[in-house]
């Protein structure tokens, strides 16, 4: 039981920590409002977007993975929004804290004590609890990379 300990103590510092490379959080912080929702040059997205797509992942692969009966969206509209911007400062901030808290949710996960991280989802098609928390840190840290992106291009990154 020591090693799956420290595996899932490893998976909660990928899905928290930056270790590599910076945060989610650190890469949405201080973004000015105006910028929300700014699509810049032959980009296809804004971070607004690229935000509401990891909201939207992130919750579909935690409802999965608890959830035998959850339907996923329809692919790929329903993992992306059609606006640009938030509707107001609520709706953002609303965003960030379903991301926050639907990842310490899948922890929770992690941490149930009768967690087999190997065990393949009767529902699934051969996903487990293990690559569902990898799929979550490389989706995130992905798109989070491209929110950097985003800033820089806008201005808005150190």
């Amino acid at each position: 039981m020591p090693e799956k300990k420290e595996l899932i103590h490893t998976l909660e510092q990928l899905l928290t920590g930056g270790h590599a490379h910076i945060t989610f959080n650190d890469a949405v912080h201080n973004l000015p409002e105006k910028l929300r929702g700014a699509v810049p040059k032959d980009l296809p997205y804004s971070i607004w977007q690229l935000v509401e797509h990891i909201r939207i992942t992130q919750w579909d692969i935690l409802e999965f993975s608890r959830d035998p009966q959850h339907i996923s969206p329809s692919w790929p509209e329903g993992y992306w929004p059609e606006e640009t911007a938030p509707a107001s400062e609520a709706a953002w901030k609303k965003s960030l804290e379903q991301i926050n808290h639907d990842c310490k949710e899948f922890i929770t996960l992690l941490r149930q004590p009768d967690a087999d991280l190997y065990a393949p989802f009767p529902h699934g098609e051969g996903q487990h609890l293990l690559r569902e928390a990898l799929l979550i840190a490389d989706h995130t840290s992905y798109h989070t990379g491209q929110i950097i992106v985003v800033r820089r291009l806008l201005g808005a990154w150190k």
